[in-house]
């Protein structure tokens, strides 16, 4: 297999999963071919690079973003006899197919759910394709709803096969080469975070029955379905207190002092920025002179009057004519407006579909 037909066939794959309920490509009596869905999605070889290109500018952009953010460069060197009892230690917490084993366990539940409503014999699919209400589909029993999937999609489970024997592998791939580098960052963390003798208690007890146990499912259960739910229930009254202490805080911060400007400068302070910024002060000078004069620096922050009272609405509402609210019209006086606007639509069409005959163009809508 080339190349070019590899790229295609993973990503034809990965738009299948993602619209499983698809039309058919193959030919009948046939599963469909996912290098025809790719040429079907104009996936040329270019694009593919081309997005790939795209993809690694924008990671390196975020890479050197994270890296100033965090300043990894400027930290203290790591003892080497330090690292390899940490290394010991994520080796042990992170072990070959970990995780996948985290993914199946959080993602495989919901995508077989997935699978499921998209499918061609679910309700809402035989609802979407056939226009029929709700209920009457529901009603159905399951023989006739696989009938008339299979009307539909007689192919639909050999694209869910095929789905899957394209992407699994290529997702067990990528999962287990992510595996080392996670390793080799949380070994760094742990060397900079425990002590030598904490890491070689780590690794005693890792060791152990009860330890190996231990660090073989404990990334799977931090997607447990059970785990995942407890979460979920707790948003709610944490939604609930964030929304309950949001006057308390807005009336903390207020209390906090105001942000300067340049206007709010003095000569002397001038002075000193100038000498920071390695400038001229007399350039500041002008700048905040000229701020002062001309008024357009506002500091909305200080404007407590502003922002505490119901002015800044009273101003908007100053500006708006309640007549163009259109709920507030009679039925006969948004009949004819809106009639007037079809007609205004047409005429618009109409003339420029003169126009581009007169200049020999093709009318895009043909």
């Amino acid at each position: 297999m080339t190349m070019s037909s590899w790229k295609s066939l993973a990503l034809a794959g990965t738009v299948a999963l993602l619209s499983p309920a698809a039309p058919a490509w193959a030919e009948p009596g046939k599963a469909p071919a996912a290098e025809v869905v790719a040429e079907d999605s104009m996936l040329s070889e270019s694009s593919l690079d081309d997005a790939k290109a795209r993809m690694r500018k924008e990671m390196d952009e975020a890479i050197a973003l994270v890296e100033k953010i965090f300043a990894t460069d400027t930290l203290p060197p790591i003892d080497p006899a330090q690292l390899a009892l940490a290394q010991q230690t994520t080796a042990a917490l992170i072990p070959a197919g970990s995780l996948e084993r985290m993914l199946d366990n959080l993602y495989g539940k919901v995508f077989k759910s997935i699978m499921a409503q998209v499918d061609g014999a679910s309700d809402l699919m035989i609802g979407i394709k056939t226009g029929v209400d709700s209920d009457t589909i529901a009603a159905l029993d399951a023989p006739s709803k696989q009938a008339i999937a299979d009307l539909f999609d007689p192919h639909r489970k050999q694209r869910e096969e095929q789905v899957t024997a394209v992407i699994k592998p290529v997702i067990s791939e990528v999962l287990a080469d992510l595996e080392p580098p996670m390793r080799a960052g949380l070994a760094r963390a742990y060397a900079r975070t425990f002590a030598a003798d904490q890491l070689g208690q780590f690794n005693a007890f890792f060791a152990t029955p009860a330890g190996q146990a231990y660090t073989r499912e404990w990334m799977a259960l931090q997607a447990d379905p059970e785990v995942m739910l407890a979460m979920i229930k707790a948003v709610p009254p944490l939604a609930d207190k964030v929304i309950d202490r949001a006057p308390q805080v807005e009336g903390q911060l207020k209390e906090l002092p105001k942000e300067r400007a340049l206007a709010d400068l003095s000569d002397a302070e001038l002075r000193k920025l100038a000498k920071l910024l390695k400038v001229d002060v007399k350039t500041l000078k002008e700048t905040r002179d000229s701020w002062n004069s001309s008024g357009e620096m506002v500091d909305v922050a200080a404007s407590d009057e502003w922002s505490d009272s119901d002015d800044a609405v009273d101003a908007a509402a100053d500006d708006y004519d309640a007549g163009h609210d259109r709920s507030n019209w009679s039925e006969a006086d948004r009949k004819a407006v809106e009639e007037l606007e079809a007609a205004t639509y047409e005429a618009e069409q109409s003339a420029a579909a003169n126009a581009r005959k007169r200049l020999g163009m093709t009318d895009p809508t043909s």
